[in-house]
């Protein structure tokens, strides 16, 4: 197998499944990276995909629901734009880094992989986001999130991080982290109990739990051209169990 420097790939007007095809040939071929424009709202676009070699995918436009749904594979897709509902549904293996916002339900039941929004999400992020033999899922939001972040989450690892908040606009919605029994969440503000699910306490973070944070500010701030140590200002917190009965 040669590898090929760069495959591009006109996606206006193709079906999805015409996408995926012509997506799962370049990759097929050898291809290390792949560009993707004039995507139009296209569902399901990677999802189910393997690779037996690390990959970039850059999709210019906004995917339409269940981006990278089911991926296995050591896959990167950077979206330049916003991504709608579901992206990294049951994801196992890979990243993803949306430049834009996202929509509902992102990194429902993930099991591996991450996942990097650099703006803002929306409800019932990290639903039953999990950890899995030597895998564990990772999901950070760059700016906000809504009700229900990190909804039964049973292990991995979440961030809010706040970067971009209007004046007097919440970090997170109400429920946070109803029926959590595993993981851990972090947050870029002291938040008030009453939002978070009874199952949960709000602790401080001890030394462990700076250096897992550092390394993820770190990776979110190199795939998005930040700078880390203006994301790592703000005073955190953790959530974590206090049971392990959702």
């Amino acid at each position: 197998m040669i590898e090929t420097a760069e495959e591009i790939i006109d996606a206006t007007q193709l079906h999805y499944r015409e996408l995926n095809n012509r997506l799962r040939s370049g990759i097929a071929a050898g291809a290390s990276r792949i560009k993707v424009y004039g995507v139009q709202g296209q569902r399901y676009i990677c999802c189910g995909f393997s690779s037996d070699h690390p990959v970039e995918i850059e999709i210019k436009g906004i995917p339409g629901n269940d981006l990278a749904a089911f991926m296995n594979a050591p896959i990167t897709i950077r979206v330049r734009d916003n991504a709608q509902d579901g992206v990294a549904n049951t994801m196992n293996d890979g990243r993803i880094l949306v430049h834009g916002n996202a929509g509902d339900v992102l990194g429902y039941s993930m099991r591996g992989g991450r996942l990097f929004i650099h703006g803002s999400a929306g409800y019932r992020v990290g639903i039953h986001v999990k950890a899995y033999q030597d895998r564990a899922a990772t999901v950070v939001v760059g700016n906000t999130a809504q009700d229900f972040f990190g909804e039964y989450m049973a292990g991995g690892v979440m961030a809010i991080l706040g970067l971009d908040r209007k004046a007097n606009e919440p970090i997170i919605g109400s429920f946070l982290a109803t029926g959590m029994h595993g993981g851990r969440i972090f947050i870029s503000e002291h938040i008030d109990p009453r939002i978070v699910g009874k199952e949960v306490s709000i602790f401080e973070l001890d030394d462990a739990d700076w250096s897992q944070l550092k390394a993820l500010i770190d990776e979110f701030a190199a795939g998005f051209g930040e700078d880390p140590s203006s994301l790592a200002k703000n005073e955190f917190v953790k959530l974590e169990p206090v049971s392990s009965r959702p």
